[in-house]
């Protein structure tokens, strides 16, 4: 079995943009992890995130920004021998992301980034009435350092 570390950006993207979503781990208040899925859009080595406004995301986030997001595709159960126990393994691609949550304020950014996020899902456009931009939280993280791993039998 074979696992190949990825240093390709273009192979990197790919595997994202395959992805339904995101793991989003994070430190919570009281120095524990917190890993929760999301649905997220890519852009530019930028991720793009939403959420309510208020929870314990945000009670996370604001206390420390830092985040690890995981992208993880093309699972498939592989054994050398059936009836062998440790010779079962799971054929993956992933890509994992480090980087710091920043807020988004501006009504226009926040439509921007809706539009990357349902971009990830459909190219329908979308309008957003004023009331949903005002409610929702979105944010962008930059990613400053891309992981990735293929494995395949």
């Amino acid at each position: 079995m074979r696992t190949r570390t990825l240093t390709n950006h273009d192979e990197i993207v790919k595997i994202i943009a395959k992805c339904q979503i995101c793991h989003v781990a994070m430190v919570d208040p009281e120095g524990k992890p917190y890993v929760v899925p999301m649905n997220f859009g890519y852009a530019e080595d930028m991720i793009y995130l939403h959420s309510a406004r208020e929870g314990k995301k945000i009670d996370c986030l604001t206390k420390n920004p830092a985040v690890c997001i995981n992208f993880s595709t093309d699972h498939e159960l592989l054994f050398q021998n059936e009836e062998v126990a440790c010779s079962y393994s799971m054929k993956y691609s992933s890509v994992i992301c480090y980087g710091k949550v920043e807020f988004i304020e501006d009504a226009e950014m926040k439509r921007k980034t809706l539009d990357i996020v349902m971009k990830q899902y459909t190219e329908r456009e979308f309008n957003y009435n004023n009331p949903s931009i005002r409610e929702v939280c979105c944010w962008v993280v930059k990613v400053e350092r891309f992981e990735g791993r293929i494995h395949r039998h």
